[in-house]
C-alpha cells in the first residue's frame, strides 16, 4: 500500500529536478513529480521496490549510493546512462545525499543531461539572438540614411537629364533604393512592440497554408496533423503567421530549385507538458513542427541559420529565420531545427500563457 506523501516531502513535490528518497534499506519512498516525468514511470508503480529494481544493472548509481552512506556525505557521480526497469535510457548526473527523516535516509537528485544541454543551448540562442538583433538595428540605421540621400540624388539628375532614354538608369537606382528601404524596413520590424491576444494556433497555421497554396497551387502539398484540443495562447498573430510563413516559404523555394518530387510540407501541433524554456518551467506548451521532404539544409550552415544574412538558397536574403527566431522569442518561445535530406524538421514551442505576456495584454 502507497502511503500519503509526508508534509515534510511536499517541498520537493515542485522542483524542477528529479527526486527520489531511499529508507534504510534502499527502498524508494518517495519519488517528486519531475522523476515521474523524466523516467515515465508513477511513484505508485516504484515506491516499495529496491533501487536496484528501479533502475537495474547500473554499478555506477549503486557505487555513488554505497560510497555517500559510507561517508555520511553528497556524492556525486556525473553524465552516465541510466536505464529504468522498463528498459528506457537516460543520460544523467546524479548526487546521493545522506539525510536524516523518519521515513528516509537517502536522497538520490537526478538531472537530466539532455535537458541541461538543451538549456545550455537555448541561453546561447537567446544571447545570439539578442546580438542579432542589435547588429541588424545598428545596421538597417546606418544604411538608411546614405540611402535616402542616393535616391534623392537620383531623382534630381532624373529631372536634369537632356534625353528620355537615359531615365532609365536613374529608373534603375531608384528602384534598387527602394528595394534596400524595403530590406532596412524588414530589419526593423521585430523591434515594434508585438500585439498580443488571445490567438488561435490554427488559425495562424491555416493563413500560412493559404498564402502557400496561392503562391504555388499545384507544386507542393501540405498535410495538417493538428491536435484540436489545444487551448489559445496569448500572442502576436500577425508576427506568429510571418515567423511560421518564413519557414514554410524557405521549404518550398528550396523544394522548388532541387525539384523535389512529390514536394510535401507537414504542419503538426501537440500539447507538450512540463516544459523547461530558458530557465524558466512551465506546466503547457504548444509544440509546433513544420516538416518538409526537400534536400535538407548545408551541413556546413544548419548550425548558422539563425544568423542573419545566412542564407542555403542563392540570392536569398537570409533574413527570413532570424526574424522568424525573433518573434518565437517575442512570445517566450523557442525553435529547433534537425535537417537531414529528405527530412527537415523546425520545432517551435510556445508556451500557451506567461504571467509577462499576461500583463501586456492588460496594459494594451
Amino acid at each position: 500500500m502507497v502511503q500519503s506523501t509526508p508534509n515534510y516531502f511536499s517541498g520537493l513535490e515542485h522542483l524542477a529536478t528529479a527526486i527520489i528518497l531511499l529508507d534504510s534499506n534502499r527502498n524508494v519512498v518517495y519519488v517528486n513529480p519531475a522523476a515521474e516525468i523524466i523516467f515515465a514511470f508513477s511513484a505508485t508503480q516504484v515506491t516499495g521496490m529496491s533501487i536496484a529494481e528501479v533502475f537495474p544493472d547500473c554499478e555506477i548509481l549503486m557505487f555513488a549510493i554505497n560510497n555517500a552512506i559510507a561517508q555520511q556525505s553528497p556524492f556525486r557521480e556525473h553524465e552516465f546512462t541510466i536505464s529504468t526497469n522498463k528498459h528506457a535510457s537516460f543520460a544523467v548526473t546524479c548526487t546521493a545525499t545522506p539525510i536524516d527523516t523518519p521515513n528516509a535516509c537517502l536522497i538520490l537528485e537526478f538531472q537530466q543531461m539532455d535537458a541541461q544541454l538543451r538549456i545550455a543551448r537555448e541561453e546561447r540562442m537567446l544571447i545570439q539572438q539578442q546580438a542579432n538583433a542589435e547588429l541588424l538595428r545598428n545596421l538597417a540605421h546606418e544604411i538608411r540614411n546614405p540611402l535616402g540621400g542616393l535616391r534623392g540624388a537620383a531623382q534630381l539628375l532624373e529631372h536634369e537629364l537632356p534625353s528620355p532614354s537615359l531615365r532609365e538608369y536613374t529608373q534603375v537606382i531608384i528602384k534598387e533604393a527602394d528595394r534596400l528601404q524595403s530590406l532596412m524596413d524588414r530589419l526593423l520590424i521585430p523591434h515594434r512592440a508585438p500585439k498580443y491576444a488571445p490567438t488561435n494556433i490554427h488559425e495562424v497555421l491555416e493563413r500560412v497554408r493559404s498564402l502557400l497554396l496561392a503562391e504555388s497551387p499545384k507544386s507542393i502539398l501540405i498535410q495538417r496533423d493538428y491536435d484540436l484540443s489545444l487551448p489559445e495562447l496569448i500572442g502576436d498573430r500577425e508576427k506568429l503567421i510571418q515567423a511560421v510563413l518564413n519557414i514554410a516559404r524557405n521549404a518550398v523555394q528550396a523544394m522548388q530549385a532541387r525539384n523535389t518530387k512529390n514536394s510535401k510540407i507537414t504542419f503538426r501541433t501537440r500539447a507538450e507538458r512540463q516544459v523547461t524554456l530558458v530557465r524558466k518551467r512551465y506546466r503547457v506548451a504548444i509544440k509546433l513542427e513544420i516538416i518538409d521532404n526537400g534536400p535538407g539544409i548545408p551541413a556546413e550552415i544548419l548550425d548558422r541559420i539563425f544568423y542573419p544574412l545566412v542564407s542555403g538558397t542563392e540570392g536569398g536574403t537570409g533574413l527570413g529565420l532570424t526574424l522568424a527566431q525573433t518573434f518565437v522569442t517575442q512570445h517566450h518561445g523557442m525553435i529547433e531545427c534537425e535537417s537531414s535530406p529528405g527530412n527537415t524538421c523546425f520545432t517551435i514551442l510556445l508556451p500557451i500563457e506567461t504571467s509577462a505576456i499576461k500583463s501586456a495584454v492588460i496594459k494594451q
